[in-house]
């Protein structure tokens, strides 16, 4: 029997390449956005699949609406990639930060405790969740150590992924991902913003690129590799939550001298930096350690940073290369 897979956050980075991955393996994929009669469907459209997957309107911190749902399109596999996205702004909205994450998360593990337990559900927890790692790789047994609504958020969806598990025995697992970038990154995203900006100085904008702190060191990895481990997940045995990660640390400033050679530009020309763009709590280093991925699910990452860079830098010069 052909597969139903319901992808909640579809419009977003992840859930596109999520529907692409899963509609390339065979499934029929629902998808939910909050308003699917308005919604843009720009990064669908953009991996031109748009018109083979069905959105629905759903508000994840509504019982209701995430209940009807489930019941509606009756999922055997259901991918949690809904809430607030941003680090940042989740400092200045916190309540809804918790809610879209946190409270949306237990209606979803509820609502399919009610109408949906023989199916796999997949939770986007997230490498903020640990904090400070201080250049220690973080594993699956890495403690928690939150420095933002967002992170705490994140964990808080953790710890009921594992209770609705352990309690109910149902099929449920987070995948803890550090950062996986690609051209489907909104520019509010620092490094679409670092190769957006740069490709417009390459062109003559004569533009300065301004950022905060350039030496944080960050673990990144390739978006479509990443949801392709979140499907490998729900076809485990048994669930269990695993660490995705390249597990090579680069500093931001790496990075972005990596994005300007890439255009044959001096960086120092063209970045000035600015304090006032810090944030209250921010991580100095955070780098992640997946080898339980590796062992258990043959998954490793098959690009890391100097690689992403070539690929979100060639898709801003040439967008006819995003859907690679």
């Amino acid at each position: 029997m052909t597969k139903v897979a319901l992808v909640l956050g579809a419009t977003g980075q992840d859930g596109a390449y999520l529907v692409r991955h899963l509609l390339r393996s065979g499934y029929v994929v629902h998808g939910t956005t909050r308003d699917a009669e308005t919604s843009p469907r720009t990064n669908l459209r953009t991996l031109g699949v748009a018109e083979k997957v069905t959105l629905h309107s759903v508000a994840p911190n509504d019982f209701r609406s995430v209940m009807q749902t489930f019941a509606a399109v009756a999922p055997d596999e259901i991918y949690n990639l809904a809430g607030q996205s941003s680090v940042g702004l989740s400092f200045q909205q916190p309540t809804e930060t918790l809610e879209s994450i946190a409270t949306a998360t237990l209606n979803m593990l509820e609502a399919m405790r009610l109408t949906a337990q023989d199916a796999r559900f997949y939770n986007a927890c997230s490498s903020e969740c640990f904090g400070e790692l201080n250049g220690v790789a973080a594993d699956e047994n890495t403690a928690f150590r939150p420095l933002s609504p967002y992170a705490t958020a994140k964990a808080a969806a953790y710890w009921l992924v594992e209770n609705y598990r352990r309690a109910y025995g149902l099929y449920a697992c987070s995948g803890i991902l550090f950062n996986h970038e690609s051209p489907l990154r909104p520019e509010r995203f620092v490094t679409r913003k670092i190769v957006a900006a740069a490709v417009r100085i390459a062109r003559g904008s004569g533009e300065r690129l301004t950022l905060g702190d350039l030496s944080i060191r960050r673990d990144w990895g390739w978006a479509p590799d990443y949801v392709d481990a979140m499907h490998r997940m729900l076809q485990q045995p048994k669930p269990e939550d695993f660490v995705i990660a390249t597990g090579e640390a680069h500093s931001l400033e790496a990075f972005v001298a990596a994005v300007f050679a890439a255009l044959d530009l001096n960086w120092e020309h063209y970045v000035t930096t600015d304090p006032g763009l810090l944030r209250r709590a921010e991580i100095a280093h955070n780098v992640g350690n997946a080898s339980r991925a590796a062992e258990r699910m043959n998954w490793r990452a098959g690009a890391a940073m100097a690689e992403v860079v070539r690929r979100m830098v060639a898709a801003e010069l040439d967008p006819t290369l995003v859907t690679a």
